[in-house]
């Protein structure tokens, strides 16, 4: 039994060498895994702080994609309506010059029509003139074969312009 009870002189140095193992440790050992076990604190408070920092700039980026986003989205809008628009006046500024050219175009034929009867006319009655000599000249040639005629007419006409 004498593995079970241990002696006092036994415990007693023992309890010295684990004093001595105590105030080596305390004195040199202690600090150094304190401070050791501090600076890992301290690594491990700013790893976190680290961390925290990088959540908050990745928050701040998403965010910041989000707005770019919405604000190319917006632009697209604004250039698609811009467009739109665009397209719409070109439409309209096309279909105005067309009706203008139209108009131009039927101006310049109602004044072509116009100037062809005018000209349909003349020449209508150009022609209405000489058949109307050559009737006339017909038969005053009939009528002048006779002397009486010929000087009744000359009187006539003298009769005229002295009244005249």
């Amino acid at each position: 039994m004498e593995l079970f009870t241990p002696d006092f002189g036994l415990i007693f140095w023992m309890f010295i060498a684990f004093g001595v193992l105590f105030l080596i440790l305390w004195k040199f050992a202690w600090p150094v895994i304190l401070k050791t076990v501090d600076s890992r604190a301290e690594l491990i408070d700013k790893g976190v702080e680290y961390a925290q920092a990088a959540k908050e700039q990745l928050d701040n980026a998403r965010q910041e994609a989000e707005n770019y986003l919405n604000e190319a989205r917006r632009q697209q809008a604004d250039m698609l309506r811009e467009a739109d628009k665009m397209k719409t006046q070109i439409i309209e500024q096309a279909r105005s010059e067309a009706q203008s050219e139209a108009q131009k175009v039927m101006d310049a034929a109602k004044v072509q029509i116009q100037q062809q009867q005018k000209e349909a006319q003349q020449q209508f009655r150009n022609q209405v003139s000489e058949f109307a000599l050559e009737i006339a000249g017909k038969i005053v040639h009939n009528q002048m074969q006779d002397d009486k005629a010929q000087n009744a007419l000359v009187n006539s006409l003298l009769d005229e312009i002295e009244s005249k």
